[in-house]
């Protein structure tokens, strides 16, 4: 038996180790001159300019100095509007989690073989990527008049989108020699979806549910300044009358409830995922 030449093997190594670096450094750099590149086009073409910027710190920090102290004795105002949001991210995120789940599995080429459903149903999913949830909270105002239920329906369409994306995906990754093994005995769709789908894709699910949560509480604050309900109808009346420092009394509550409902939401993670 010939034993390979050592010397002939280093040789080898040593030559592609040294046209690699080199290769993956070209690429590197026109990578970053087309960023780069692209950056100063962009700076120039919406006349971006970070040194006016600088040089109106003085008034930024105006501003800020006007916010403090914080108008404690407004709390008080700004509980309900807050219980107001928080109920409004539970009931869409609640619905944009029922809605998914049929959605997700229809835009999953694990479980629909028919490339007309699954391109149909991912057509959707994108359409309602794109639209922001500012301007579905605009559209709903304008529909059904100020409230809580326009913010409702935004948050679930736009959660809807980004959970069924995330999902859909899930399941596209899953072993797919589970959902086989079932069909093969004769299982039906419904008890491959039970007994193959879910199992696998159920920890990434509970934890993409309580990000949306997460998000559209912080989404929910938005959309209250186009008239849709919750603790930013508040900030953006108090913003008009120039009352900063009830501003910053309602951003610092605000602060506390998003850093209690995260740490409940990892607590919660840590358990069931």
């Amino acid at each position: 038996m010939k034993l390979p030449n050592k010397n002939k093997t280093s040789e080898n190594e040593s030559k592609i180790y040294s046209v690699y670096p080199k290769k993956v450094k070209f690429q590197i750099s026109i990578i970053f001159a087309i960023v780069l590149f692209w950056y100063f086009y962009s700076l120039r073409a919406t006349d971006a300019d970070f040194l006016e910027l600088f040089g109106d710190l003085d008034v930024v920090f105006g501003k800020l100095i006007e916010m403090f102290p914080p108008d404690w004795s407004y709390i008080e105002s700004a509980i309900d509007p807050l219980i107001e949001t928080i109920q409004i991210a539970v009931v869409a995120s609640t619905f944009a989690i029922l809605i998914c789940i049929p959605m997700s599995l229809l835009s999953a080429n694990t479980i629909v073989k028919n490339k007309f459903i699954y391109q149909t149903f991912r057509n959707i999913m994108n359409l309602l990527r794109t639209m922001p949830d500012i301007l579905l909270a605009t559209i709903f105002v304008s529909l059904f008049g100020v409230g809580i239920f326009p913010g409702i329906l935004a948050l679930t369409v736009f959660s809807l989108g980004l959970l069924a994306k995330l999902l859909s995906e899930t399941i596209e990754t899953i072993d797919t020699r589970q959902l086989e093994a079932i069909r093969s005995t004769g299982g039906n769709i419904i008890q491959v979806i039970w007994y193959g789908v879910v199992p696998q894709v159920l920890p990434s699910f509970i934890s993409y549910g309580l990000y949306v949560f997460e998000l559209n509480v912080r989404a929910s604050l938005v959309l209250g300044f186009v008239g849709a309900g919750g603790i930013g109808s508040i900030i953006d009346t108090q913003l008009n009358f120039m009352q900063y420092q009830k501003v910053m009394a309602v951003l610092v509550l605000l602060l506390v409830a998003v850093i209690i409902i995260e740490t409940l939401s990892n607590m919660l993670r840590r358990r069931v995922v």
